[in-house]
């Protein structure tokens, strides 16, 4: 090592902090949210954002959901047929709804299918209260392509996966234990300021995202 080098080395050495919190402390929040409060304050932040926002919970949200598709006119809804979710709706999935479609090619032999369907459905990882903002954990079942490729995305919440912060999420959730190539979050639908630095919306990806909130 130069001199110069360790000459520079030592100085950082001797002006950084000795008392730094370990990155993987997880900082606390100054105010502690309850469920409600984390529902409410979500919803608000996600419809700020042009999303459209139902809490509902796990015994009616596929009847909200149906009710929901019956108000537009869709091609399809492309969901994942080996999760909890796809099997729940191709059991009780009904003829004048759009049809189900299931993700079960690779990319490259769906990608007509992917850009051509009209919505998605996916489950989530999490949300975020304090900044209004859905935590996608993309897999094999439900690939990134799942929520950014149709114009409409819808995503099922757990309202007890709502956490007070991202810190708090990745605490709590055990993310230090593995996580995926990617982790989204999804605050509304797609967005862009490039124009003139007018914020514009559904330029880059979906158009609409409805988040169906499950409040058990």
């Amino acid at each position: 090592m130069s001199n110069a080098r360790a000459n520079i080395l030592a100085r950082l050495r001797a002006v950084a902090p000795q008392d730094t919190v370990a990155a993987t402390e997880p900082v606390a929040p100054e105010t502690e949210l309850g469920r409600a409060d984390k529902v409410a304050r979500l919803k608000r932040l996600m419809e700020n954002m042009h999303a459209e926002v139902v809490v509902t919970d796990s015994q009616n949200w596929t009847t909200v959901l149906k009710d929901l598709l019956r108000q537009r006119s869709l091609n399809g809804l492309l969901c994942a047929p080996t999760t909890l979710i796809g099997t729940t709706l191709a059991e009780s999935w009904e003829s004048d709804l759009p049809p189900l479609v299931g993700y079960t090619e690779a990319v490259e032999q769906s990608k007509e299918r992917l850009f051509t369907i009209d919505a998605s459905i996916t489950s989530t990882k999490g949300g975020l209260a304090d900044v209004g903002a859905l935590i996608l954990w993309p897999n094999p079942d439900e690939p990134r392509l799942m929520s950014l490729a149709p114009a409409l995305h819808i995503a099922v919440l757990e309202a007890a996966k709502i956490h007070g912060s991202l810190a708090e999420a990745i605490h709590r959730e055990g993310w230090a234990q593995g996580m995926p190539t990617n982790a989204l979050l999804i605050s509304g639908p797609s967005k862009t300021a490039d124009i003139e630095l007018v914020l514009t919306f559904g330029v880059h990806g979906p158009k609409e995202l409805i988040v169906l909130i499950l409040n058990d």
